[in-house]
């Protein structure tokens, strides 16, 4: 049996190859002028994202350079990663310390490829790989600390991690996610009586951010990375972040916050600059909602929604996912839509709302292995095929924003 599954596995291995050449567009990387500068003329900015592991990927970083003038980071400087939770302990002002090194080496890179950066989280209630900071002492065997002290702790994170990046590395990090996801998906997630639907849960447990920083942590952390960034004197936009901001329910409750973030500082000072909405497009690991017409009305009337509030929108992590692979064509004609229809359209001469579109989806998730990626990004709903060759989907985009 253990052979047999072996052959099998061996057979599927050999046939991947196979399945990604079938959407190629059979040009390569060199064959295509940068993207970046075809969406200019419509007022966005181009990104993609990139992962420490990346840097050693000399196919997907050509590919990157070559087309983006925005970048993520999507792990590196989130705090689950930068907290250093043995220095922290030892700290003498009892504040938190980071370990910036590999943020630092990736945002080093971009500096140097002249590639903006989104600074990406700040603050994001999932903190299954740090609870010990809301913790006496920073240890866990210990009860929580107070919420005057984990407001003191959580000002002096954003306001340290914002000062490093812009004193190091002067205008690259052009924005910063001050808060991400906060907001729930269910009734069961958040108070009745709370029209911003912050989480009072995660993961099966509380929201520590909620619970021991206080119901208004959103706004406080706004308030604190403002803080920062009017002192330093920098140009830095600040943005709530979140999934599904194109579907009613959680666009109103984004509305909402959005009104409680303008509303919290005594000073009446801009708090929020924009709306970071991430852009999974279709089902969630399964071919049904990909590909379908409302998905299109819907992020168009949610840009237009948040841009009535005079907001800025950036589409943060965007994924056209497919599941099929005998819908390629239809796919690429969906993603030359998207663009032709929404993006290209949404800045006018009288507002400018949409400042960004980030793609997390550039290479396709290995259809063999159903894993978070394949459902997140999708087997075939990406720029590249699993062996970094150009596919149609690119090949219709690149042509739309170039009008030809």
């Amino acid at each position: 049996m253990r052979t047999l599954l072996s052959v099998l596995l061996a057979l599927c291995l050999c046939l991947l190859p196979l399945l990604a050449l079938a959407e190629e567009s059979g040009l390569s990387n060199e064959d295509y002028e940068p993207l970046w500068p075809a969406a200019e003329p419509y007022g966005f900015k181009l990104g993609g994202c990139f992962g420490l592991w990346d840097m050693n990927n000399k196919p997907y970083m050509n590919f990157v350079s070559r087309h983006f003038n925005s970048i993520t980071c999507t792990n590196e400087t989130k705090a689950y990663s930068l907290l250093d939770a043995n220095a922290t302990r030892g700290a003498a002002d009892g504040m938190p310390v980071m370990n910036y090194g590999a943020a630092d080496k990736m945002v080093a890179w971009a500096q140097q490829a002249g590639i903006a950066v989104r600074g990406h989280v700040l603050v994001w209630d999932a903190v299954m790989q740090y609870p010990w900071f809301f913790h006496e002492d920073y240890d866990e065997s210990k009860p929580f600390a107070s919420p005057e002290v984990n407001r003191a702790r959580l000002a002096s994170y954003i306001d340290q991690v914002i000062r490093h990046f812009e004193e190091k590395f002067p205008g690259v990090i052009y924005c910063w996610d001050v808060v991400n996801e906060a907001i729930g998906d269910s009734a069961s997630d958040w108070r009745a009586d709370d029209p911003r639907h912050i989480r009072v849960v995660r993961d099966g447990g509380p929201n520590f951010f909620r619970e021991y920083v206080g119901d208004d942590y959103v706004e406080f952390a706004f308030q604190c990375a403002r803080n920062t960034v009017d002192r330093m004197g920098a140009d830095i936009h600040l943005f709530y972040n979140d999934y599904n901001m194109f579907m009613k329910e959680k666009r109103d409750a984004a509305l909402a916050l959005v009104e409680s973030i303008r509303s919290y500082d005594p000073d009446g000072r801009p708090l929020i600059d924009g709306i970071g909405m991430q852009g999974y497009l279709g089902g969630y690991g399964v071919q049904e909602g990909c590909l379908e017409e409302s998905l299109i009305t819907n992020v168009r009337d949610s840009i237009e929604i948040f841009a009535s509030l005079g907001l800025e929108v950036q589409i943060t992590e965007m994924a056209v996912r497919n599941f099929d692979q005998s819908k390629a064509a239809e796919h690429a004609e969906f993603y030359g839509r998207l663009f032709s229809e929404v993006f290209m359209k949404a800045n006018t001469e009288t507002s400018h709302p949409l400042t960004a579109v980030c793609i997390w989806g550039l290479v396709d998730a290995n259809p063999f292995k159903q894993d978070y990626v394949y459902k997140m990004n999708s087997p075939y709903g990406c720029f590249l095929t699993t062996g970094y060759k150009i596919k149609t989907c690119f090949d219709t985009v690149y042509h739309t924003l170039r009008g030809e």
